[in-house]
């Protein structure tokens, strides 16, 4: 039994229908941010496979309405017209809340992300927003002083409140740049427990770091078996702390190297064990400097100056500082006090100190005394006066029990020099 037009029409749109509510329930469950999936009628054909029913059924209502009589074709007309108002708003007014009311609060993917406009650098931002943005100073990509980068280093900071000076380190690029690859937890803490340990108190950290910032890039286990070394050379805590002090560098060395100074002076100066450890404890520089004012000095006690192998030894142990005093200061000194003042090698073995004081000082006071008439340097004669009290009294004291004067009257006197 063929079917009227009218029978058709309302069949084909009862299916328009139910195949629109089925796509608006797909665009709301899957919703794409930004794109609306309804674009427009035209787009209804390529929703699915089974649209192409539909295509069929307007041919198949385009065929049957030749042969339906005009009234007929007049009421589908208008009541297909009548439908595809009712339904086409539906669908425009569906399109345009979709695109007026995109939802940004579901969870987009990477995707979806790429397709929402950038943010402009200009845009305003509210008082709440630009309160809670937190902008830091950028990190120099290079400097000439470590202060630009203590604020942004852990490890220089808590440096600074140990004491180092940045400002003597900072004139070594290469351990500035040590310092700032260091980090404070693993490379420093165990370094400075280890000198703790040691001896060396609190305060002491700071200027024995300054001057040894090296001592960070030695293995703990190096420095540990060096300070054993020492150790079994009969070296006390006590001393071991006092020659690190003394000389920073000391647990830079090797224990060979340690072993080689440590006979070196023992043959050479030709000492015992006791008072070769003595003369390192008290001048621990000794085990770091060089070894060419050792020797150069050796050679002008012994050929210059005229001192015995005896004498010389008795003076160095007394006065460590001789071996690495300066030349000409040494050979000046010596000249002055044995040719002027005419005192002989005997006596000035027994005060050693006195290549250990400035040579314009002794001038100063000797010729004062010879002004007074007192410069009288004979053990043997009366109002002797050592060089011990020579040289190393304050000016007060000198003026008052050796020279037997004011010391207004030794002022006015340096003033006629």
């Amino acid at each position: 039994m063929a079917l009227s037009a009218q029978q058709i029409l309302r069949w084909f749109n009862s299916i328009k229908s139910s195949r629109f509510i089925n796509a608006t329930q797909l665009t709301k469950r899957f919703p794409r941010p930004g794109k609306t999936w309804l674009q427009s009628s035209s787009a209804w054909p390529q929703m699915s496979s089974d649209n192409c029913f539909l295509q069929w059924g307007f041919k198949t209502y385009k065929t049957s309405s030749l042969w339906s009589n005009s009234q007929s074709t007049n009421s589908s007309r208008q009541e297909n017209n009548s439908a595809q108002s009712t339904l086409l708003p539906y669908v425009n007014e569906q399109s345009e809340k979709t695109q007026k009311m995109p939802c940004f609060d579901s969870d987009l993917t990477l995707e979806e992300l790429d397709d929402l406009p950038p943010l402009s650098p200009l845009h305003p931002l509210s008082e709440e927003e630009a309160v809670q943005i937190v902008a830091h100073p950028p990190l120099p990509p290079d400097s000439f002083t470590l202060r630009d980068y203590v604020d942004h280093s852990e490890t220089l900071q808590k440096l600074v409140l140990l004491g180092v000076d940045l400002s003597k380190i900072e004139k070594h690029p290469d351990a500035a740049n040590l310092l700032l690859r260091l980090d404070f937890e693993k490379d420093i803490k165990q370094i400075l427990l280890f000198l703790k340990d040691l001896g060396l108190e609190d305060n002491q950290l700071g200027t024995f770091l300054t001057k040894n910032y090296a001592v960070f890039s030695e293995d703990l286990e190096n420095l540990r078996i060096r300070v054993a070394y020492l150790q079994s050379k009969n070296f006390s805590k006590t001393d071991i702390a006092q020659m690190v002090r003394n000389a920073p560098f000391l647990l830079n060395f090797s224990v060979e190297r340690l072993d080689n100074r440590l006979g070196f002076f023992q043959k050479e100066l030709e000492l015992s064990v006791k008072k070769t450890r003595d003369l390192v404890v008290r001048l621990p520089r000794l085990l770091t400097g060089s070894l060419e004012p050792v020797k150069e000095n050796m050679k002008v006690y012994r050929l210059e100056l005229g001192f015995k192998h005896n004498e010389i030894q008795h003076m160095i142990t007394k006065i460590p500082k001789m071996l690495t005093a300066n030349k000409r200061k040494l050979t000046e000194t010596f000249d002055y006090v044995h040719n002027v003042m005419s005192i002989p090698h005997h006596i000035i073995v027994k005060f050693p100190q006195v290549f250990n004081t400035r040579l314009f000082k002794i001038k100063e006071r000797h010729l004062f005394l010879t002004y007074l008439g007192r410069a009288q340097y004979d053990p043997a004669k009366p109002n002797y006066i050592s060089l011990d009290k020579l040289v190393s009294i304050p000016d007060e004291i000198f003026c008052k029990e050796i020279a037997k004067a004011s010391l207004q009257d030794f002022e006015k006197f340096l003033k006629t020099l």
